[in-house]
């Protein structure tokens, strides 16, 4: 399990062709006399916000540099945006809509470093960033990074003192089976493979068995633009707007205390991401079970997107035989007790149960089979 972070964050953002990029007032903490946080002048750091304890600053010293440089050519890499672009020109593209890259390093242990990356959503809709967990480790002088999804991830995970023993358990309980089928890449009304589907019997809707929440955005991509329909949107009901998680699993709060961004790795084969929470709970890689608390609905956009009154954002991610953390149909999924399908358009899809229709407006109840 990840140690917690400590209550003041050194946070140092990084120059952006100039100008100072700091990291959202609601997660930077103030900073600890004396503190010590990470810098860079190299032009390949540029435009990059870095979080980063002061404690572990220290024990990375000046080869800190290294680990965010390499940690960030990976976010930058497999980001939808940024692919295939050198990182200067990358970061540049960002910054100029407004949206960062932040590498939050939480923890370090000789040769070993762990946390999360994430690139920010556009502020300019309603959608949400894409992150990563990721672990590294120093080989030959050399930082080896991987993000979920990388070979190097899942044998860092197998070999890392920072992974503790119930979340390297949540990450590999499914790894240890077959791996599930692909599901199709195009968009439309596509079912998911009986046999993954089958695995999502076990998962909730994001708040209390038996309460209910008002559906108020059906299937719809994570970042309200492309991809697989893997998000739904809700608000309001008798759950009292408190957000829980779908299952039980290991828990971590992507854009750090304060946050409203949670992901939670489960046993079976999937993960579950949960954004726009206020008072949300600070998680680190902890073991949670099923239905913890994790915030409320509310606002929030941490990392970037828009929300124009509080709800959950909550979104279905497969976590495969390769720690493969991807966004991942609904279409033809039971989460909740329902069944879920795609509209002709994103947000219009609506869930079936027991003969009853469940389309955008209406309150439905969770229930658990």
């Amino acid at each position: 399990m990840l140690s917690g972070l400590p209550a003041r964050i050194a946070v140092t953002a990084l120059a952006v062709t100039g100008l100072l990029a700091a990291a959202p007032s609601a997660q930077t903490a103030p900073r600890v006399p004396g503190a010590v946080s990470a810098t860079a002048a190299d032009p390949s750091s540029s435009g990059v916000t870095v979080k980063m304890p002061a404690a572990v600053a220290d024990r990375l010293g000046t080869d800190r540099k290294a680990l965010v440089d390499a940690v960030t050519a990976d976010v930058l890499s497999r980001a939808r945006d940024t692919g295939g672009l050198a990182p200067a020109t990358a970061t540049g593209r960002l910054a100029a809509e407004g949206r960062k890259v932040v590498v939050d390093v939480r923890s370090a242990s000789r040769d070993w470093a762990r946390g999360v990356a994430y690139i920010e959503a556009s502020r300019a809709r309603h959608g949400a960033p894409e992150g990563w967990l990721y672990l590294a480790h120093r080989e030959n002088g050399r930082w080896v990074s991987g993000l979920e999804g990388d070979r190097e991830f899942a044998a860092h995970v197998a070999g890392s003192p920072l992974v503790g023993a119930a979340e390297r358990w949540s990450m590999t309980a499914y790894a240890e089976r077959a791996a599930a089928p692909r599901t199709p890449e195009a968009h439309g009304a596509q079912v998911s493979p009986a046999g993954v589907q089958a695995n999502t019997n076990g998962l909730l809707l994001p708040w209390m068995p038996d309460h209910y929440m008002t559906l108020t955005g059906g299937p719809h991509a994570h970042d309200s633009a492309t991809g697989h329909w893997s998000a739904l949107d809700f608000a309001g009901g008798n759950a009292s707007g408190l957000v829980r998680s779908s299952r039980e699993g290991t828990a971590t709060s992507m854009c750090g205390a304060g946050g409203g961004w949670t992901r939670v790795i489960h046993p079976g084969g999937f993960s579950t991401d949960y954004y726009h929470m206020r008072n949300a709970t600070y998680y680190n890689g902890t073991a949670i079970s099923r239905s913890a608390l994790l915030g409320s609905i509310g606002t929030d956009t941490c990392a970037g997107g828009s929300a124009t009154g509080p709800h959950v954002h909550w979104s279905l991610r497969t976590y495969d035989a390769n720690y493969n953390g991807q966004y991942t149909w609904l279409n033809g999924r039971t989460i909740g007790g329902w069944t879920w399908w795609n509209g002709s358009g994103q947000y219009s899809g609506c869930g079936t149960r027991l003969g009853v229709t469940a389309c955008p407006g209406t309150a439905l109840y969770n229930r658990t089979g």
